[in-house]
């Protein structure tokens, strides 16, 4: 509970000093929250416990089901941030590139009705002389549809490795002389995103049971001449900024521009809730990270992802390393979602109920 405490009041920091979040359709006025984030920001983090965090929360949120059919039909799955072996330069083996956003790269005016065949909220075009056209696609990408253009960050070994960090946004590079870099997310192709490992299991190459991220990268490399092929039958890319925060963070900056809290981050639809926002989940059947116990944990929406769509839709941030990527490999869990929103709060949730 200290850890969610730390991890909301990082949020309430930011909305103070660069305004509010933007509104999620299920979420009260971003007013609502202010004298809240102002009780966490005086906070003393050095002398929050968990029973005062509880007391914190409990006092100011009142705790609302979402409920959008009968029954748990919620999920959760789980990302990391990977730590990859690469190198500034090109060569020696390290051949694939970690790009930066094109400049011309835009966000469309109404990514609600967007001009192409890309999910509403996340629709990007290149912008030309001509006007908007489509962002070529992984394919495209990965065969040099940028080369030439100076947007090489640094160069790993496995392309695999490429593919997995654009999967979960972010990554620490390791380039091997002592130094490294942490990259996050800047932009996406605007093409939908198609999960491999589901490709596999209707293929009937990895059963449904033994399906997570290992299961996927060891298919990739004992499949090397079809490897391609299955990484670009999901059409969405990626592209990447340097993210400078200091390396004692204790995670990536996520889509709400704080650093995300290992075990306590949410990524949530950012149309449907809003950044900042206390949410209980509650998974029966998949374990705590910490303990052997199911998963109960309030957790803090901090984050966001193009396959994270509605309002009973979750992704755990589980932490940094390898560790942290054996756990969140294998989480795909029926939930349940209970929001905490400010007493006095007038929230549009579907279905939901205090």
């Amino acid at each position: 509970m200290v850890a969610a405490l730390r991890a909301f009041r990082r949020t309430a920091i930011h909305a103070l000093e660069n305004g509010p979040y933007r509104q999620g359709s299920a979420a009260p006025s971003p007013e609502s929250f202010t004298r809240i984030f102002e009780i966490a920001r005086d906070l003393d983090e050095g002398s929050i416990t968990s029973a005062s965090a509880r007391t914190f929360f409990e006092s100011l949120f009142m705790p609302y089901t979402v409920d959008t059919v009968p029954g748990p039909e919620g999920k959760v799955t789980a990302y990391y941030e990977p730590l990859v072996p690469a190198r500034r330069e090109r060569g020696g083996g390290y051949v694939y590139p970690f790009l930066r956003r094109p400049p011309e790269l835009v966000e469309v005016a109404d990514p609600d009705n967007p001009p192409f065949n890309v999910p509403k909220g996340f629709a990007f075009a290149l912008e030309t002389d001509a006007g908007l056209v489509e962002c070529p696609d992984r394919q495209a990408v990965d065969e040099g549809a940028f080369a030439g253009r100076g947007l090489e960050m640094a160069w790993a070994r496995d392309k695999a490795d490429v593919f997995f960090t654009q999967v979960q946004g972010s990554a620490r590079l390791d380039f091997g002389d002592g130094t490294g870099m942490r990259i996050g997310y800047a932009a996406k192709s605007g093409h939908p995103f198609t999960g491999i490992g589901r490709i596999l299991v209707d293929r009937g190459e990895i059963p449904q049971a033994e399906i997570s991220m290992q299961t996927i990268r060891r298919w990739l490399a004992d499949h090397p001449d079809e490897a391609d092929a299955l990484m670009w039958s999901n059409h969405s890319c990626i592209f990447f900024r340097e993210i400078e925060i200091p390396d004692d963070a204790p995670g990536p900056v996520g889509a709400a521009s704080v650093p995300l809290e290992p075990g306590r981050s949410l990524a949530v639809d950012r149309l449907v809730h809003s950044y900042g926002t206390p949410v209980f989940v509650s998974a029966p059947n998949l374990r705590d990270f910490d303990a052997p116990k199911p998963f109960r944990r309030l957790m803090i929406a901090q984050d966001t992802g193009s396959a994270i769509v509605g309002p009973e839709r979750g992704d755990l941030f589980v932490g940094s390393g390898d560790r942290a990527g054996e756990l969140a490999g294998g989480v795909n869990a029926v939930a349940s979602f209970v929001v905490l929103l400010p007493r006095g709060a007038n929230p549009d949730l579907p279905n939901g109920h205090g």
